[in-house]
């Protein structure tokens, strides 16, 4: 599949296609001609790409966990994992603070003990 064929696939631009193959992550074949030509599993791996970059993976860290016995691969899994459950906690937080702030009978949210709990 050519590159603009697999960008519009895979909803992004075909300078991103181009950068990650500079960057060595997904690297197309090429045509007798030259052209970039993406095979479904290049296009899985681009999907595979994008799903790593959803949660919030750098290029650098996505080319470390691609294959299983790359060194350093589990302390980058270990780590993003790590990232996501402080997020998660976060969000909980953020949740809990405007579920509060959303019922509360205060005036002013500085006046409410409990909001000012959240924000101390």
């Amino acid at each position: 599949m050519k590159i603009g064929d697999a960008a519009a696939q895979l909803g992004v631009a075909t300078h991103v296609l181009r950068h990650w193959e500079h960057e060595g992550v997904v690297v197309p074949d090429r045509t007798a001609s030259g052209h970039r030509d993406y095979s479904d599993e290049q296009l899985g791996r681009c999907r595979t790409v994008l799903s790593c970059q959803g949660v919030g993976m750098s290029l650098a860290e996505i080319r470390l966990i691609l294959r299983r016995g790359e060194a350093g691969r589990a302390e980058v899994i270990a780590a993003r994992l790590s990232a996501i459950r402080a997020q998660r906690t976060a969000l909980d937080s953020a949740e809990t603070f405007l579920l509060h702030v959303r019922e509360c009978r205060h005036d002013l949210m500085t006046r409410c003990p409990e909001c000012s709990e959240y924000a101390g």
